[in-house]
């Protein structure tokens, strides 16, 4: 899988200097910087480029909006799913997404958590999040029905997701 680059977090003002947002083109939903990197956890994890601190919205994870029968049909069988079910008959598939944000680790003491709010997928941390620091999340209820062993590590692990 390549490397993606790190995404650089959003100007919190707009200034002279900052180019005009082009009509029609998404405003970028990460508000910190962040980037992908090989994970102790699993694979690839998302790290944070710059200090975040507690309680602040990190960013957003978008992707294809797909009904919740179809994300079940694609993850069946899958290890690896970037799946956020929405709703019962919503959910996003952000498996081709470029939001950095899609490959956050699961982790049983997660320093963000995962939040839908009006039909978007938005994480926030939890404490004070240090540069480098890989960003987790608890999963919760998982289509793994707790058959995956748990790799995060953290003490208190619940050893399957």
């Amino acid at each position: 899988m390549p490397q993606l680059r790190p995404i650089p977090a959003a100007p919190a003002t707009i200034t002279e200097d900052a180019p005009p947002r082009r009509a029609g083109r998404p405003a970028d939903p990460q508000k910190f910087a962040v980037q992908v990197a090989a994970s102790r956890i699993d694979g690839q994890g998302a790290f944070a480029a710059e200090a975040i601190p507690a309680r602040r919205k990190i960013g957003e994870i978008r992707g294809e909006a797909i009904s919740v029968r179809e994300a079940r049909r694609r993850a069946k069988g899958l290890a690896r799913i970037m799946i956020v079910e929405l709703s019962e008959r919503r959910a996003i598939d952000a498996s081709n997404s470029a939001d950095p944000l899609r490959y956050t680790n699961h982790s049983c003491r997660p320093n963000a958590v995962l939040r839908i709010r009006q039909g978007r997928v938005e994480f926030y941390a939890m404490r004070d999040v240090s540069a480098g620091e890989e960003l987790t999340v608890d999963y919760g209820e998982t289509h793994h029905e707790g058959k995956l062993r748990c790799c995060c590590g953290a003490p208190g692990c619940v050893g399957r997701l």
